[in-house]
């Protein structure tokens, strides 16, 4: 699913702050990639939103008829 780019701010966000808060971290991410990003929650979250595996949803209102 494409989404906008506020939707896929939201949702990093979101997952960032589960992961900041002791959520489970569902990538597996090696310990050099670890040291590289210097464990940023943010960049976690944006790694999981790329191999598409957050475990949040985004629901789109549909128009309504007039």
């Amino acid at each position: 699913m494409k989404y906008t780019k506020y939707e896929e701010a939201r949702l990093i966000g979101a997952r960032a702050l589960q992961i900041a808060m002791g959520a489970p971290i569902l990538v597996k991410i090696a310990k050099e990639v670890l040291q590289k990003i210097k464990f940023s929650p943010i960049e976690i979250a944006k790694l999981e939103f790329q191999q598409d595996v957050l475990p949040i949803t985004i629901k789109r209102p549909l128009p309504t008829k007039q």
